[in-house]
């Protein structure tokens, strides 16, 4: 939680301004049509700082999540010689998911693009935690890995920076062509549902919905093996070959 409130620390501290704010103006100033602006003003600052701060809390350090226990499901039957690991600027995973998985065969792809992930807070998760040894810089459409070589292409809360459905298509016709017949890829994502909305606001317009993921996969050839929840706001995707 705590990494999140750092990495998008303006909005949250805006929100404090407007609490702190409200607050003040409703003691200070009579008049009731005021007070009601102060008052939705209050209850709408307040419930996104706190609202999404406790889902985050309970998504990253009180869920399953960084436990990893769900991979059990995920894997299931699944050869466990090379692993991909991708994200897009912010990578606080694939430490804890190498000591899990073991050491053999783990490749670490970066698909930062400075000209197209223009977010600020990607630019503060670069700065904040540069990419671990070995990570391989890699377009998002072009990665340097051969042809059937891979057995898990894992992509955890990275993929949706990918903006349009053209490019997350590109990013899935990848993954297809690293997979080994039998490989699959681990798809771990907020999506844009009313438990997002309800959790983030606006915010959750920053994800996608899961009739628009289907679609990028379905384009590259693949199919969903297995999906389910991590908790009410976070979705795995086990994706295949046919």
């Amino acid at each position: 939680m705590m990494t999140i409130a750092r990495l998008n620390w303006p909005l949250y501290f805006a929100a404090v301004l407007v609490l702190t704010g409200s607050v003040c103006v409703f003691i200070g100033l009579p008049g009731s049509e005021v007070r009601l602006a102060c008052g939705l003003a209050f209850a709408g600052s307040g419930y996104f700082l706190f609202g999404s701060l406790g889902v985050s809390h309970q998504i990253y350090d009180r869920s399953d999540l960084y436990r990893w226990g769900w991979l059990q499901r995920a894997l299931h039957g699944a050869s466990r010689g090379q692993f991909i690991f991708c994200h897009s600027g912010f990578d606080d995973a694939s430490c804890s998911l190498r000591e899990r998985l073991g050491d053999v065969g783990w490749l670490v792809l970066d698909h930062f693009d400075e000209p197209r992930m223009t977010e600020a807070s990607i630019r503060r998760a670069r700065r904040m935690f540069p990419p671990v040894a070995g990570t391989l810089q890699a377009a998002f459409d072009r990665w340097p890995v051969a042809s059937e070589s891979a057995d898990v292409v894992f992509g955890l809360f990275a993929i949706h920076e990918l903006r349009s459905e053209a490019e997350r298509s590109a990013w899935f016709a990848e993954a297809r062509r690293c997979l080994r017949q039998g490989g699959r890829v681990v798809l771990v994502e907020h999506v844009r549902d009313l438990a997002n909305f309800l959790a983030f606001g606006p915010g959750f317009l920053h994800f996608h919905s899961p009739a628009s993921w289907r679609r990028c996969w379905k384009c590259a050839g693949l199919h969903v093996l297995d999906e389910f929840r991590l908790t009410p706001w976070v979705r795995v995707f086990v994706i295949g070959l046919p």
